[in-house]
């Protein structure tokens, strides 16, 4: 292998991840031109083609992705020095970019990272909310956090907290609607969910449960949408219990019928598990997230 130094190495990562010279300029504060002379260099000095530009974006070859563990463990051994490094006081700083789906990331993570971080003048948190599965190994995030734990990829998987979600409707809805006291009775109201082919997680397919009487009126992939319509009165969808309490005019409906329990899982690319600063994170972000779920279920 010819001598490479970090530089290039981190240059040849992020468009491996990004599969984009733009994007990854973006990522790197750098210019695309600067990032494709950069990637064009490191061919030459390798006489190896890294990437195959595509309508897509720049596919990695084979030869790419043989650069690809050789750079991932370099990217470690930088890490690991900065963390030696570290200031005496022992404070999390630098960037962590936390992928989650929106229902977590709308409504329990801000506050719980909120608190993360006053302890932690130095950290810089990015939370990506997505409908969707993350790639931690394209380092699209550095943990994931999710609603089934994954059954594929070098991964660590560390269970958070369970939680629980009933049906529930606004007070107006429930005051110019009939009343809802069986199962049946769905059956003449509208009901919000989630898009049926859109569903990334089977957890998610929580309107299965209610049976024939699940037929939706009102669809999107985004539980905040779902959310939002029921607060606007349009409709009854199932909710997060720790979601309620922010919304004071939702009410839970059929608590002794309808009752759902899930977990949300951290999910971490198993390279990362020498990477102290991200392991201290995971645990105060499991501590923080697991008590705000306890103190806002008990409030609903």
């Amino acid at each position: 292998m010819a001598d490479l130094n970090w530089d290039d190495l981190k240059v040849f990562l992020s468009v491996a991840r990004l599969e984009s010279l733009s994007n990854a300029g973006r990522v790197l504060k750098m210019d695309p031109a600067t990032v494709g002379r950069r990637i064009n260099r490191l061919e030459e000095k390798l006489a190896a083609r890294l990437f195959v530009k595509t309508p897509q974006g720049y596919a990695i070859t084979e030869a790419g992705q043989g650069l690809v563990d050789h750079a991932s463990a370099a990217e470690r051994a930088v890490i690991g020095a900065l963390e030696d490094s570290r200031d005496a006081s022992n404070l999390l700083t630098g960037t962590i970019r936390i992928g989650a789906p929106d229902g977590v990331a709308n409504y329990l993570l801000p506050q719980v990272v909120a608190a993360i971080c006053d302890e932690n003048p130095g950290l810089e948190i990015q939370i990506v909310a997505l409908p969707r599965v993350f790639n931690l190994s394209k380092r699209e995030a550095d943990m994931a956090i999710t609603v089934s734990p994954p059954e594929t990829g070098r991964l660590t998987v560390q269970k958070l907290t369970d939680y629980r979600l009933h049906l529930a409707a606004s007070r107006s809805y429930l005051n110019h609607h009939p009343a809802i006291e069986t199962l049946e009775d769905l059956s003449h109201h509208r009901l919000i969910g989630y898009i049926p082919d859109m569903i990334f997680d089977r957890e998610l397919d929580y309107m299965s449960e209610l049976g024939d009487a699940a037929r939706l009126s009102l669809m999107s992939n985004s539980f905040s949408v779902q959310l939002n319509w029921a607060r606007q009165g349009a409709g009854i969808c199932i909710v997060h219990d720790f979601a309620i309490p922010t919304f004071p005019d939702l009410m839970k409906i059929l608590t002794d019928k309808v009752s759902l329990s899930r977990s949300f899982y951290l999910i971490r690319h198993a390279d990362d598990r020498r990477v102290e600063r991200l392991n201290r994170f995971a645990d105060l972000l499991a501590v923080n997230l697991r008590r705000e779920v306890a103190q806002l279920e008990a409030v609903t």
